[in-house]
């Protein structure tokens, strides 16, 4: 039997250390911990996918909570049974004790803890849609307000027309009225789009 820790953030500048402490006090080999930095609305995901891969029957899989596997309840109970029921491999839910498919293997036992699983899938998914319920209200509100949202727009300076024409006349080439203009180069040619299409001469 081999044992593996599966751990996941929402994003890059989230912290996974507690996650990942808990999983080296279980003594689980670095090698075999996994760790996906991106949204739990699916299961594509390059580790969860690396880490699937790599288990057989008899192994153990831990994850810190439910959420961490993931926010879908119906993708959630679906991994769930391929892999406990299919594969063979157990899975340790460590903030919910009762999610252990190592114990209360009887009829009761699995029950029990198919009823918790399917309530703990569904709350996880609940919050997902609360996230991105207060998101969207707080955008709004935001664009409400008259706050810009994305980059902010790279400005030409005022000789750009000119500069333009002396590009095309190929007085300057492409380099030189980049470095002229300071711009980069997608912003360049979306001023450049603009300017022809009379938006602000």
């Amino acid at each position: 039997m081999e044992i593996f820790g599966y751990i996941r953030v929402s994003s890059a500048d989230q912290n996974e250390n507690r996650q990942y402490d808990a999983m080296k006090e279980l003594k689980i080999p670095e090698a075999q911990i996994y760790i996906d930095k991106q949204s739990g609305k699916d299961f594509n995901r390059d580790a969860w996918t690396s880490l699937t891969s790599k288990l057989s029957s008899g192994d153990l899989l831990y994850v810190e909570s439910i959420d961490r596997l993931g926010r879908s309840y119906d993708d959630i109970l679906v991994q769930w049974r391929i892999l406990t029921k299919e594969r063979g491999i157990d899975i340790a839910v460590l903030d919910m004790p009762a999610l252990d498919t190592r114990k209360d293997k009887d009829l009761t036992g699995v029950f029990i803890s198919d009823a918790i699983l399917q309530l703990l899938s569904y709350v996880a998914q609940k919050e997902r849609e609360n996230i991105k319920k207060r998101q969207a209200q707080g955008i709004a509100s935001a664009k409400a307000r008259g706050v810009k949202f994305g980059r902010p727009t790279e400005k030409p300076p005022e000789n750009f027309g000119e500069l333009v024409k002396m590009w095309e006349k190929k007085k300057i080439n492409f380099a030189e009225i980049l470095s002229q203009t300071g711009l980069k180069q997608t912003a360049f040619y979306s001023r450049l789009r603009e300017y022809r299409a009379g938006m602000w001469r």
